[in-house]
C-alpha cells in the first residue's frame, strides 16, 4: 500500500472517532424523566422499592435493572492486537468498539473498562469486585501467561459468565471452520495430524479445543518463535505450552511439517513457506490467521497446492476468522438464560451452529451485504459472514439450550422454539408481525407465480418458501438464465423439484396461454398477433393468466416497472364484477410499532365513494395480522376546519362510512400528528370516536400517502411490508422495485393466506 493511501486511511480512522462527538458510546436513559412524577419513581422514594426486593431476592436484580443485559470489556492494554503492551488508556478505542458490536450484533449494553493493572492476581481481584454491577465478563487483550490466570481466578470465584474472547473467541471460530473445512477435504478429527504455530494465549486455547472436537493430543505439534515445544525445552515455557510438548529430535517448524494435514497459524508474518506446504498432505487446509499479513498469503499456496483450504484473519480473502461471529452470540445465549458460567457444552454448540449455518442456504440479507461474493458452501466458504443476521437466531439459542442441559442456567426458558422466534424478530422487524400470516399461509398450499423470475431477489424468497412455507412457487423466465443466477447465489432450488418453470420463449402451454388472452381482450383492441407477442414478452400479463386459468393461485409482479403498468395487466385480466382495485396498503414496521398507510399507488386523487372502499378494505387487511383496525382520515382539513378539496371528499366518505355501518374504529378528517397522538386529538374534538393512537392512515391522494411511507423508509428507519393490493381477492399483488428479498417473502406469504381466512 503506498504511503499517501495508507495516510488516507489513517486519517479517515481518527476522523471517524473524532466526529461529530468524540467515541464511538454514549448512554441513553430507557425511561422517562419529564416531570416530577418520573423523578419520584426513578430515584427517591420509588427507587427502594427495586432496592428491597433485589436485597430479598438478589435475582430480581434481572428484573429491576440492566444487570442481566450489561457486559463488562475488561483489560489492561497488555497485549492490543497486533500492537502489543500500549497500556490501558491506548487501548480504550479497541474497548469501545468491541462494545460496539455487542450492541449492533445481539442488542448487548456494554461498558469498557481499562485498568491500570499489570499484576494479574490483583487484576482478577479488581473484575471480580465488578460482579455486582454486570452479567458477564468479557476479558480482552491481556496478555499471555497473564490472561490464564485471571480467568482461572475469576471463573473460579464469580458466579457470572467470565469469557477471555481472545482464546475462547477465537477458538470457537477455528472450531467451526476446522469442522466444515474438514468436511470439504473429506477428513476426520481423529484421524488429521496439525502443526501450529503461536504458543500465546489464543493458539493454546484452540489446540485446547481442537481435543475437545476430537483430535489426538499425539498428532499436535506446536511450535513458536523459539521453535518447536519439546518434552525438555526450558526456553519461554509455561505450563500450558507444556501441555503440548512432543518427545522427538525435531526443533523447527520444518522438521514437523511433512504430511500435515492442518497448519494453524497464530503467529506472524513469512512463518510458512510454499516449500512446506508442498511437503503437507494432499488436500492441505492452511489456517493463516496472523494479522495484518498471514503467516503465508493465499496466492503462494496455491502455486504448489491448488487444492488447498485457506483461511486468514483479513476480510479481503475468503474464510475471515473473525471473533464476531461468535461472542456477542454467545453472550446473548449465556445472559437471557442466567447462566453462571460458559462451559465446553456451550462453546461446541457454538461451533456447530456457526458450522451449521454456512452449509446452510446464504441468506438474502448477507448476500446483499457481500454484494459480489461467493456465498456458497465449499473450500472458499467455510463459516458465514459477521453480518448474516441468522447468526444471533441459530448461535444464541444454541448457546441457551446447551446452557440449560448443562445444568448452569438459572434463568431457563420454557419454550426454545418461542426464544428463538423472539430473536429472529430482534433482526427481522416484520418476523413478529407476520407471524399470524404465515400462520395462516402454512394452512393450504398455494400456487404462488412470480413474474420476474430471473430475479435474484425472487430466486432467494422462492428458497425461502421452501424452506418455510408449503407454498409452490412458480417462476416465469429463461431457464440458462435462472439456473446460472441460482448457482451464483449458492442456492439448492431445482425447477421440477422446488419450483415449476414457465419459459416465455419456448413453453407448450403458448398456444392456450395466448388464445386465453386474446379471448379476454379480443374486444379491447388486441388482435391475435398481439396477443402471441405479449405471452411471449410480458411476464406480468403471462402470471394473470395463468391465474385467470386455474393454474395459479396468485401473481406477484414488480420488482421493475412502473407500478400502473403492472396493474393494467391485471385489471385487464382479472378483474371481474366482484373483483377489481380498490388500493394500495402498505404496512410499515418501526420501533414505535406497526403502521398501515393507504392508498400508494392505485387512485392518485380517489372520490368519496374509493376512500370509503379504501377504509374497508385496510381495516379487513389489517385483520390479517391479528391487529384491530383504527383508520383515521388524514387531510389538509381538520375536522371541518377547512374547505378544501380533500376535506370535503374525506367528509364524505366519513358520510358514506357512517349510513353503511362498520363493525371497526375510524374517525377523520384530520392531521397526521392529530391521528397518532391521542391527547391532541382530545384536546381539539373532545369523545372522539377513535381512542389510543391510530394504526391505519388513509390519505386523500397517493401523493399524500407515498410520500409518509417514503418519509417512514428514508428517515425513520421504517420497514415495509407490501404494498398490498386491495380488492383483488388476493389473486395478485405488484410490490416495488426496492423491495428486498425478505419483503419477497413476506409478501408471498399475505399471496399464500387463503381469501376466506380474512374475509
Amino acid at each position: 500500500m503506498s504511503d499517501e493511501k495508507q495516510e488516507a486511511l489513517r486519517n479517515a480512522a481518527l476522523f471517524y472517532h473524532e466526529h461529530p462527538k468524540p467515541g464511538k458510546l454514549e448512554i441513553r436513559a430507557t425511561k422517562p424523566l419529564a416531570n416530577g412524577r418520573d423523578l419520584a419513581r426513578a430515584y427517591s422514594p420509588g427507587v427502594a422499592e427495586a432496592c428491597l426486593e433485589i436485597k430479598a431476592d438478589p435475582s430480581t436484580a434481572a428484573r429491576y435493572t440492566t444487570r442481566g443485559n450489561l457486559v463488562a470489556v475488561v483489560t489492561n492494554g497488555t497485549a492490543v492486537l497486533g500492537l502489543g503492551n500500549i497500556g490501558a488508556l491506548a487501548s480504550k478505542p479497541v474497548m469501545e468498539g468491541k462494545a460496539v458490536l455487542f450492541k449492533t450484533f445481539a442488542n448487548i449494553d456494554c461498558f469498557d473498562i481499562e485498568l491500570n493493572e499489570s499484576d494479574p492476581h490483583k487484576l482478577a481481584d479488581i473484575v471480580c469486585a465488578l460482579e455486582p454491577t454486570f452479567g458477564a465478563i468479557n476479558l480482552e487483550d491481556i496478555k499471555a501467561p497473564d490472561c490464564f490466570i485471571v480467568e482461572q481466578i475469576c471463573r473460579e470465584r464469580m458466579n457470572i459468565p467470565v469469557f477471555h474472547d481472545d482464546q475462547h473467541g477465537t477458538a470457537i471460530v477455528v472450531g467451526a471452520a476446522a469442522t466444515n473445512a474438514l468436511r470439504v477435504a473429506g477428513k476426520q478429527f481423529a484421524d488429521i495430524k496439525i502443526v501450529s504455530t503461536g504458543g500465546g494465549a489464543a493458539g493454546i486455547a484452540c489446540l485446547n479445543m481442537l481435543l475437545k472436537l476430537g483430535v489426538k493430543r499425539e498428532n499436535i505439534w506446536l511450535c513458536d518463535i523459539n521453535g518447536l515445544v519439546y518434552e525438555g525445552r526450558e526456553v519461554d515455557m509455561n505450563p500450558q505450552k507444556a501441555a503440548y510438548a512432543q518427545k522427538t529430535d525435531a526443533r523447527t517448524l520444518s522438521d514437523v511439517v511433512d504430511g500435515a494435514d492442518l497448519f494453524l497459524g497464530l503467529s506472524g508474518p513469512g512463518v510458512l513457506t510454499p516449500e512446506m506446504v508442498a511437503r503437507m498432505s494432499p488436500r492441505p487446509i492452511i489456517f493463516a490467521l496472523a494479522n495484518p499479513t498471514p503467516e503465508i498469503l493465499p496466492d503462494a499456496v496455491r502455486a504448489v497446492a491448488p487444492d488447498a483450504i485457506i483461511a486468514t484473519g483479513r476480510s479481503d480473502f475468503p474464510n475471515q476468522v473473525n471473533n464476531v461471529l461468535c461472542f456477542p452470540f454467545i453472550f446473548r445465549g449465556a445472559l437471557d438464560v442466567g447462566a453462571t458460567e460458559i462451559n465446553d457444552a456451550m462453546k461446541i454448540a457454538c461451533i456447530e451452529g456457526i458450522a451449521a449455518l454456512a452449509r446452510a442456504t446464504t441468506s438474502a440479507e448477507a448476500a446483499a451485504a457481500y454484494a459480489g461474493e461467493q456465498l456458497t458452501f465449499g473450500a472458499d466458504y467455510l463459516i458465514p459472514k459477521p453480518f448474516d443476521r441468522r447468526l444471533i437466531a441459530v448461535v444464541a439459542s444454541a448457546v441457551a439450550e446447551a446452557a440449560m442441559a448443562s445444568g448452569v442456567a438459572t434463568r431457563p426458558l420454557d419454550d426454545i422454539e418461542a426464544y428463538r422466534a423472539q430473536l429472529n424478530q430482534s433482526v427481522f422487524k416484520s418476523a413478529m408481525i407476520m407471524r399470524p400470516v404465515f400462520d395462516a399461509a402454512r394452512t393450504a398450499e398455494r400456487r404462488i407465480v412470480f413474474a420476474e423470475g430471473e430475479d435474484e431477489r425472487v430466486l432467494r424468497a422462492a428458497q425461502a418458501m421452501v424452506e418455510e412455507t408449503t407454498d409452490k412457487p412458480i417462476l416465469i423466465g429463461r431457464p440458462e438464465v435462472i439456473d446460472t443466477r441460482i448457482e451464483r447465489a449458492g442456492l439448492t432450488l431445482r425447477a421440477g423439484r422446488d419450483f415449476d418453470l414457465v419459459n416465455p420463449e419456448n413453453d407448450p402451454r403458448y398456444r392456450d396461454y395466448w388464445q386465453s388472452y386474446h379471448a379476454i381482450m379480443a374486444r379491447r383492441g388486441v388482435t391475435p398477433d398481439l396477443a402471441r407477442a405479449i405471452m411471449r414478452t410480458n411476464s406480468t400479463a403471462i402470471g394473470a393468466v395463468m391465474v385467470q386459468r386455474g393454474e395459479a393461485d396468485s401473481l406477484i409482479c414488480g420488482t421493475f416497472g412502473q407500478y400502473l403498468w403492472h396493474l393494467k395487466y391485471i385489471t385487464e385480466v382479472l378483474a371481474t364484477d366482484g373483483l377489481h382495485p380498490v388500493g394500495a396498503l402498505s404496512l410499515m414496521i418501526s420501533d414505535e410499532g406497526p403502521l398501515f398507510i393507504a392508498d400508494t399507488q392505485v387512485h392518485p386523487e380517489p372520490t368519496p365513494d374509493q376512500i370509503a372502499e379504501t377504509v374497508r378494505g385496510c381495516a379487513r387487511h389489517i385483520r390479517r395480522f391479528g391487529i384491530e383496525p383504527k383508520v383515521a382520515l388524514c387531510s389538509g382539513s381538520q375536522f371541518g376546519n377547512l374547505d378544501t378539496d380533500s376535506g370535503r371528499r374525506m367528509r364524505a366518505a366519513l358520510d358514506i362510512l357512517d349510513r353503511e355501518g362498520t363493525d371497526f374504529v375510524y374517525e377523520g378528517e384530520m392531521h397526521v400528528d392529530t391521528a397518532l397522538d391521542a391527547e391532541l386529538r382530545e384536546r381539539l374534538l373532545p369523545g372522539t370516536r377513535m381512542t389510543g393512537a391510530a394504526n391505519a392512515l388513509v390519505f386523500a391522494s397517493t401523493d399524500a400517502a407515498g410520500a409518509a411511507r417514503n418519509m417512514l423508509k428514508a428517515r425513520a428507519g421504517g420497514l415495509e411490508v407490501g404494498p398490498i393490493l386491495m380488492g383483488m381477492g388476493n389473486r395478485a399483488h405488484i410490490v416495488t422495485p426496492s423491495i428486498t428479498a425478505r419483503g419477497l417473502l413476506n409478501i408471498s406469504a399475505l399471496a399464500g393466506t387463503p381469501v376466506s381466512t380474512y374475509g
